[in-house]
């Protein structure tokens, strides 16, 4: 297939071309030509719009798409259907399936799969056996089938004896231990963030404590075994200075935030929409701007989606009794863009894309002639509403129905594969 993009930004930092608008030539998943204009007839498809952007693919760390054991929610279909209409050409999907993946096999069968896919799937294989938080998996051998990092996904491990021996084991690799900073001994009931709403709400609360006290003692234990940790969902502004701290003192500490998080608070529970039931749960707003200060400043160093599909059955239904979640693929970007519209596009990549890239040592894509094609086209001005009706997905528990966003993913090219955002 021969797919033309016409007269987009280029913006990437590894690329000669970066800041230049340029069309360009993909042939059979490789960049044959870039120049200021290549006509029309050299190809069988066109990308064209106005404000086109072109970056090398985005990256999205933490997913669930719910295959095997969970079809009902997702399929990897669904999924990658979902990552590619938000203009994700790699997806990390958390190890949360049945069975877990916490094995060589597993990972080799979601890597397979990826083949046939519009995107490439990352496993991220389980840090301990069945998500238990008792006995370390199969770690190298998951390594070498290809999981990209280690976690237990929505589980995170609460035994500091049992995350120290993570951390050593994956130094010997260089691998990355992935959590969700949160200590479930501190109010294990709690639905939603503790405070006055909640108060209002009548529901049983959890501080952010919970999340600080984690993220406390796995920095002394990444800084004990000299190993990499990534917190993921990081809803607290004294989580971000412990770990602006650590870096200083030369620790390998890397974050990310979720787009929800940064747009939603606490107080839009008000009429008890199970969507906003999350994990970890929204926050006042005084504290969602100071999660933005830190998209500003640097120290959050990747967006994730936090992509937890469910069906009708687990989310209409009492608030105590929904389960956590929802889907966010195909509006993260879009979330981001709105809230923050002066946003350079190199910052936008590296969010999306190039420092999860660096993290988790994926292949830097090039935006250069004979290059393989790994593009996510995107339009930064262009105004759109998202329906949940016409979501990819197959869940469609968002909390973002019928919102208005500016900034929208067009497409994606990865290798042969064209994936365009209608």
């Amino acid at each position: 297939m021969k797919v033309l993009l016409k007269q987009a930004y280029i913006t990437d930092p590894l690329s000669s071309h970066l800041g230049t608008i340029q069309d360009i030539l993909v042939e059979d998943g490789i960049i044959r030509e870039i120049a200021a204009t290549i006509p029309d007839s050299r190809a069988e498809k066109l990308i064209t719009g106005k404000d086109l952007f072109v970056s090398p693919g985005w990256v999205d760390i933490f997913s669930n798409f719910a295959e095997p054991g969970y079809e009902f929610k997702e399929t990897l279909e669904t999924g990658s259907a979902a990552a590619a209409a938000g203009g994700f050409t790699d997806v990390f999907l958390i190890p949360d399936t049945n069975p877990v993946t916490d094995s060589k096999s597993q990972v080799e069968y979601l890597r397979q799969r990826s083949a046939s896919l519009p995107v490439n799937i990352w496993p991220i294989g389980a840090v301990t056996r069945r998500l238990e938080g008792k006995h370390l998996a199969e770690m190298y051998d998951m390594q070498n089938s290809g999981a990209v990092a280690f976690s237990d996904g929505l589980h995170p491990v609460q035994s500091a004896g049992v995350l120290v021996k993570a951390l050593q084991y994956v130094k010997a690799f260089d691998g990355v231990i992935m959590q969700i900073p949160d200590d479930n001994s501190i109010a294990p009931n709690g639905l939603m963030h503790e405070g006055v709403i909640s108060t209002r709400l009548g529901l049983p609360g959890q501080p952010m404590m919970s999340e600080e006290l984690i993220i406390a003692r796995d920095i002394k234990l990444a800084r004990y075994t000299e190993s990499r940790i990534h917190f993921t969902g990081v809803t607290s502004p004294k989580s971000i200075e412990y770990i602006k701290r650590a870096r200083a003192s030369g620790l390998q500490i890397t974050c990310s935030v979720t787009p929800y998080h940064l747009f939603f608070s606490d107080a839009d529970l008000l009429n008890y929409d199970t969507n906003l039931k999350v994990y970890p749960p929204l926050r006042p707003r005084a504290v969602s701007d100071q999660l933005r200060e830190a998209i500003l400043d640097g120290t959050v160093d990747c967006i994730s989606s936090h992509h937890l599909p469910h069906e009708y059955d687990s989310k209409v239904l009492e608030f105590a009794h929904a389960k956590y979640g929802m889907t966010g693929l195909e509006t993260a970007y879009a979330v981001i863009q709105t809230l923050f519209p002066t946003l350079s596009p190199l910052k936008i990549y590296d969010l999306f894309g190039g420092n999860a890239r660096k993290i988790f040592k994926l292949d830097q894509p090039k935006i250069e002639k004979d290059a393989p094609a790994l593009l996510t086209v995107f339009s930064p001005q262009e105004k759109w509403q998202f329906i949940v009706a016409r979501s990819k997905s197959k869940s469609k528990n968002s909390a973002f129905g019928d919102h208005i966003f500016t900034g929208k993913p067009k497409a994606i090219i990865r290798r042969d594969q064209l994936f365009i955002n209608d």
